[in-house]
């Protein structure tokens, strides 16, 4: 089988009328209160705001603008010719525009080069484990995450999904990249064009009618929306990698956890949100992003999407009931109910039972001719889910990936 490269493999996670719509927001009562306190947070202080009601301003009335004037399509244009992090930015982009990068892509004070390293380390060593579980413990949690799965239906990504995880992924391969948020890297203009991206879906579909048809909010991907994605990246993975008992150093652990504080500084969210520590992370993650996940049947279709386009890869051998079963391991029983994967009798139990010991055998704990048979006859399968990664459909890409303000919704809605 001919080997992939690694991005392959790490590919494979206005106003808008503010006074007018967000004075006719109500909070949901079914949604859990607010309650984690600023003090757990990078700066220690905040206001303490729910922040379902907080958005980004600054990028919403930017783009508004852009839409308001028909200035989209030829800002994209001069967006793909913003590649890297500390690059001059094209001289064709609108003055309002270049203000708004400049600032969006200053590193906040707080940032920390010696833990950047250390992230780089912990990515280098991990990336296989990595590129995996964004793909099956954080890509198809966002399936069961409702205000996520509707948003990604029901705006222009639903469009097309590989496009669409093409583009999310990258988000995944480029905070693992070794220069991730230096002069050099991409990850700082990835974080930026994605928090332009949200403030179009922002704008545009709150006028979806297929979408406000089902959605328990007013305006999409508030600050409180960012956080629970948040948790379904960094702080699930860390968990995975914890409960499999994978060795991690503890500057790593810190600096793993500092790229993606980073990432959402980078990507819009208010310090006051972001948490200090693992613990921190952990807690929060308990009250906003376990009490929301669910099924939809939006939900369901992507989620469905998602498998069949991972089994197209490699002549097929990875099928789609392999993928299935490792999202049954990876996210429970529930979340493979609601998500309606069928149980496997052969490799549900294989996944149950030999995943762990794996793990062992990779990390040198326990040697394979002591490992039980059923590891070693599921060995190379396990090898090359981790080395073909999360999204692994996503080999076939075209590159440069480009990430652009959306100017539509849903053609299909």
């Amino acid at each position: 089988m001919e080997r992939v490269s690694r991005r392959s493999v790490l590919l494979g996670g206005g106003a808008l009328a503010a006074t007018g719509v967000l004075g006719a927001c109500k909070p949901d009562p079914d949604l859990p209160g607010w309650s984690w306190s600023p003090e757990g947070s990078i700066p220690g202080t905040g206001a303490g705001a729910d922040p379902r009601w907080v958005w980004d301003p600054e990028a919403d009335d930017l783009v508004k603008s852009l839409l308001d004037r028909g200035a989209v399509p030829a800002v994209n244009d001069q967006l793909r010719l913003w590649t890297t992090n500390g690059q001059t930015l094209p001289a064709g982009l609108p003055k309002d525009v270049a203000d708004f990068i400049e600032k969006a892509r200053q590193h906040p004070p707080w940032a920390d080069s010696e833990k950047l390293i250390a992230a780089a380390n912990f990515n280098q060593k991990r990336g296989l484990y990595l590129g995996m579980t964004y793909g099956f413990a954080s890509g198809m949690m966002s399936t069961v995450i409702p205000h996520e799965a509707r948003a990604v239906y029901y705006s222009k990504g639903g469009a097309d999904m590989k496009d669409r995880i093409t583009k999310t992924a990258k988000l995944g391969y480029d905070v693992g990249s070794h220069n991730a948020f230096r002069p050099d890297g991409e990850m700082i203009v990835t974080c930026v064009k994605t928090r332009l991206a949200h403030a179009g879906v922002r704008n545009l579909l709150p006028s979806s009618k297929p979408w406000t048809g089902v959605a328990d909010e007013k305006i999409p991907i508030s600050q409180r929306d960012l956080m629970v994605t948040w948790h379904s990246l960094p702080t699930t993975v860390m968990q995975n990698l914890v409960r499999w008992k994978v060795p991690i150093p503890p500057d790593e652990s810190e600096g793993y956890l500092h790229s993606w504080q980073l990432t959402a500084h980078m990507l819009g969210i208010l310090d006051e949100y972001i948490p200090k520590s693992w613990n921190e992370a952990n807690a929060q993650a308990e009250q906003v992003l376990k009490p929301v996940l669910a099924p939809t049947p939006e939900g369901i279709e992507l989620a469905d999407m998602l498998l069949h386009l991972g089994a197209q890869l490699d002549g097929g051998w990875l099928t789609t009931p392999i993928l299935g079963s490792l999202t049954r391991y990876v996210l429970g029983d529930e979340i493979a109910g609601w998500l309606e994967i069928p149980k496997d009798g052969f490799w549900d139990p294989i996944f149950a039972n030999a995943w762990e010991p794996f793990v062992a055998v990779r990390e040198g704990i326990l040697a394979l001719e002591h490992s039980p048979g059923l590891v070693q006859d599921a060995y190379w399968t396990f090898d090359e889910i981790l080395r073909l990664g999360a999204l692994i459909y996503l080999s076939g890409a075209s590159f440069p990936i480009s990430i652009s303000i959306p100017m539509a919704n849903n053609p299909n809605f």
